[in-house]
C-alpha cells in the first residue's frame, strides 16, 4: 500500500524536481556553483553552502537518480513525518544531508581525491535509518517481492554500502556519503533520546 504524502516529504520532493528540471534547462551546468567540492581543489570550488545544497542537485542526463531517491523518500518519509510532525521531519533531514556531505569531505580529503558530490542519497539514508529504529517491525518488499523487516533491510543496506565504501566498488557512488548521513541520523536519535529521558520531552 502507497503512503499519503506529508507536507514536509512533499516540499522535499517538489523542490528536488523543480531543481531537476531547471538543471536540465540551465545552460551553464548548476554543479559547479551547487555541487559539494572536494576541500582543497585548485579551483577552490568548495563552498559551505553546498553543504545543503548538493542535496537538491542531480544527474541531468537521466531519470534514474533522482526517480529513485524521491520514490524512497516518498515511501518512508511520511511515516516519519507523521510521528514527528513537519519541523521535526525536516530538521532531521537536514541534519543527515550535512552529516553525509561532512562525511564525503572528510573522507575524499584523507585520501586526497574525489569528485564533486550530487543527490538526496544522504538524507534518504538518514530516513531509512530512523524508520527501521521507530519502526522495526514493519514489512518491506525487497524488490517488491521479498518481505523482511524494516530492521533488517535497513541493517543490510548499510552492510552493503560499508562494503562497497571499504571495496572501492562503484567508485562513482559516494558509499561513505551514504554511511555518514544514518551516522548523523542516529546521533539525532540519541540526542533527542537523551532529552527525552533526562526531561520527560519527547520530540514533535
Amino acid at each position: 500500500m502507497f503512503p499519503k504524502l506529508t507536507p514536509a516529504t512533499r516540499a522535499i520532493i517538489v523542490v528536488n524536481v523543480l531543481v531537476y528540471l531547471l538543471e536540465r534547462a540551465a545552460a551553464t551546468p548548476m554543479e559547479v556553483h551547487f555541487a559539494l567540492w572536494p576541500l582543497g581543489t585548485p579551483e577552490g570550488l568548495f563552498r559551505p553552502w553546498q553543504l545543503v545544497t548538493y542535496a537538491f542537485l542531480h544527474d541531468p542526463t537521466g531519470i534514474t537518480h533522482i526517480f529513485f531517491n524521491m520514490f524512497a523518500l516518498y515511501m518512508f518519509g511520511p511515516a516519519l513525518e507523521q510521528y514527528w510532525r513537519p519541523g521535526r521531519f525536516l530538521g532531521y533531514y537536514l541534519v543527515c544531508v550535512i552529516a553525509a556531505g561532512v562525511t564525503q569531505l572528510a573522507v575524499e580529503y584523507a585520501f586526497g581525491s574525489g569528485e564533486p558530490t550530487i543527490g538526496a542519497s544522504g538524507g534518504i539514508f538518514g530516513i531509512l535509518l530512523a524508520f527501521g529504529m521507530l519502526f522495526p517491525r514493519a514489512r518491506i518488499l525487497l524488490y517488491f517481492a521479498i518481505p523482511m523487516p524494516a530492521w533488517l533491510f535497513v541493517t543490510g543496506y548499510a552492510v552493503i554500502e560499508l562494503f562497497f565504501g571499504i571495496t572501492g566498488r562503484q567508485a562513482s557512488v559516494a558509499h561513505f556519503a551514504h554511511l555518514g548521513g544514518m551516522v548523523g541520523g542516529a546521533l539525532m536519535l540519541l540526542y533527542w533520546r537523551v532529552r527525552a529521558n533526562a526531561g520527560g520531552w519527547r520530540p514533535t
